[in-house]
């Protein structure tokens, strides 16, 4: 099974062009280090940290319909119903799922997945 780092998708409402054009299906792909870090030093971000998850989306989206590029002025166009999709699609495709580890129990032979975290959240400091 190949890695993926592009993700396709088909936002619910669509964005409209200055030509009133229909773009509905899109390509996200994986954000980097780089992606999460370099918005930090936008003033727009600075002012409003709120702008940090237009940034981020004009960074990793790939494709949008037939559109040439995609900036920040286009994410900013975005239906709500869009950018909340979209939001929720970039936590879901960059969020680490914790290790987990195949077990069976030495007394019945049941099999079971065990979460393995790094953190122990119960741990005191």
């Amino acid at each position: 099974m190949a890695f993926q780092t592009e993700y396709p998708f088909e936002l619910p409402r669509g964005y409209v062009d200055d030509s009133g054009t229909l773009h509905k299906r899109g390509t996200m792909r994986l954000a980097t280090a780089a992606d999460e870090i370099l918005p930090m030093r936008d003033p727009r971000v600075q002012q409003n940290p709120g702008y940090l998850s237009i940034i981020l989306l004009a960074r990793v989206i790939t494709k949008l319909g037939d559109l040439r590029a995609i900036d920040t002025r286009t994410i900013e166009g975005l239906f709500t119903a869009d950018l909340a999709y979209l939001q929720n699609m970039y936590r879901t495709i960059n969020e680490v799922e914790a290790p987990k580890v195949h077990c069976t129990c030495p007394k019945c032979d049941h099999e079971f997945d065990v979460d393995v975290s790094f953190l122990d959240e119960t741990a005191e400091a």
